[in-house]
Formats: structure tokens, C-alpha cells, sequence
């Protein structure tokens, strides 16, 4: 039963992103569109981004953009440390684009930082806060992203234990 209430709990937070942004004049449809010379699909900080994470956990990741340097991310991935187990997440990130400035490249490099949540479905339900530090790459005339993550994470449910994820990924957005 603690297992659902948790996994209820989670799927809230990530599918009520969509929700906020929408309440916020944020909705996908009145995203900026950026696809080179009067493309026709999403930039990489607008809609919705799907694609993958690989390292410590390794599966899908989501990201949706609420707000100019705010965003979700979500994933749905298996860990292999330890006993290999399912695990998902969410974050709210928290986006500095000043930091970094790529010479000799058209597109954002912003560091990001944020607070999250883990279930990690292992023999007991494992529930954990997430504190993601990054980096991204937003691509100026294409869809994608790619990111690199360190994760501390602060597991609270059953016992309390600290662990750490480290992650490369890849996402492409969809209007």
C-alpha cells in the first residue's frame, strides 16, 4: 500500500507539470517555435522533450519547460548499483544561463541545479530527496539537448541512507 501512495504521489508531481504550465500561459501550442530558417517544430526550450539517460539510472527522460530558466524533468529508468532496480523520478530545475558562454558555438550552455524526488522500487520502496546539478547543451537550430547530471541523493523511506547518481542523456522536443 506505501508503494502505491508513494508511486500516486510521484506521478502527480510529474504529470501536473503540464497542468502548471498550462495555468501559467506556458502551454506547448504557445511555445516559441526555433528550427533553423522557419522550421516548424519545437526548440530545445519549448514543448515537450523525450529521450534518454544513461549512467546511474539508465532509461527515459522527460522535460518540459514552465518558464524561461524553470523546468521539469522527470525518468523512468533502472539502477544498476547495488541490486538492480526500477526507479522514477522528478525534479524542478533551476536554470543560470550567464555561467557559461560557448566560443564558436550557436547555441546555450546553461548550468542548472534543482531540488527532486526518487522511488526506487527495490525489495522495499526506497523514497529519496534529489538535489540535480547539471549542465545542458540547447541546441540553437534543432530540437534537442543533451545534459550531464550529478545527483546526491537523500534516501528518507525505509531507512535513511545517501546515495549518488551521475547521468549523460539526450532529449529531443515535440511541439
Amino acid at each position: 500500500m506505501k508503494k502505491l501512495f508513494v508511486m500516486f504521489v510521484l506521478f502527480t508531481m510529474v504529470f501536473g507539470m503540464h497542468e502548471a504550465s498550462a495555468q501559467n500561459g506556458l502551454s506547448a501550442s504557445a511555445a516559441p517555435i526555433s528550427m533553423g530558417q522557419g522550421g516548424g517544430g519545437a526548440s530545445a526550450q519549448s514543448g515537450l522533450g523525450i529521450g534518454v539517460i544513461l549512467g546511474e539510472p539508465t532509461g527515459i527522460s522527460a522535460k518540459k519547460w514552465v518558464g524561461s530558466t524553470r523546468a521539469f524533468d522527470a525518468a523512468a529508468a533502472w539502477s544498476f548499483s547495488h541490486n538492480t532496480s526500477f526507479q522514477i523520478h522528478a525534479d524542478y530545475l533551476f536554470h543560470n544561463f550567464s555561467i557559461l558562454k560557448p566560443e564558436g558555438f550557436s547555441g546555450r550552455l546553461p548550468v542548472y541545479f534543482g531540488l527532486g524526488v526518487r522511488v526506487k522500487l527495490d525489495t522495499d520502496a526506497l523514497v529519496g530527496i534529489r538535489i540535480p546539478f547539471g549542465i545542458t547543451y540547447l541546441f540553437a537550430d534543432s530540437p534537442i539537448d543533451l545534459f550531464f547530471e550529478v545527483v546526491p541523493v537523500l534516501d528518507v523511506l525505509p531507512d535513511t541512507e545517501i546515495d549518488l547518481n551521475a547521468a549523460v542523456g539526450v532529449r529531443l522536443y515535440f511541439k
